[in-house]
């Protein structure tokens, strides 16, 4: 089960490096819009994160369930937002600029806090 899960995980990573590298790649645009990348990247990344959580589960560790359930919340309201606009020919400035920022806050949170509870 722990290869099954480091091969979810890179694909995790895979989709939030597609998000952000998404939005990243538009710095320097007046007009922003989503991109591919940043469609798939955000899908990727829910699916695979939703894929992780069950395979936590599965494995009977002590999940971290706030840690989960902020970061479905934020990457649910990324999807949500990301696939309202999909087919927009551009965002406003304030959207964008949020998109990256609850990106990174998704990246922070699973750096900085801890998937399972240690004892």
């Amino acid at each position: 089960m722990e290869t099954a899960r480091l091969i979810v995980l890179i694909i995790h990573i895979l989709g939030f490096a597609a998000l952000i590298g998404g939005l990243l790649a538009q710095a320097g645009n007046e007009e922003k819009k989503v991109n591919g990348a940043m469609r798939d990247g955000v899908g990727t990344a829910f699916l695979a994160g939703l894929v992780l959580w069950g395979i936590l589960e599965a494995d009977d560790v002590d999940v971290n369930h706030a840690k989960l359930g902020t970061k479905l919340l934020i990457g649910a309201v990324l999807l949500v937002l990301v696939m309202a606009n999909t087919r927009k020919p551009r965002i406003p400035q304030g959207l964008w600029i949020g998109l990256l920022v609850l990106a990174v806050i998704e990246v922070v949170i699973a750096v900085a806090w801890s998937p399972v509870h240690t004892s």
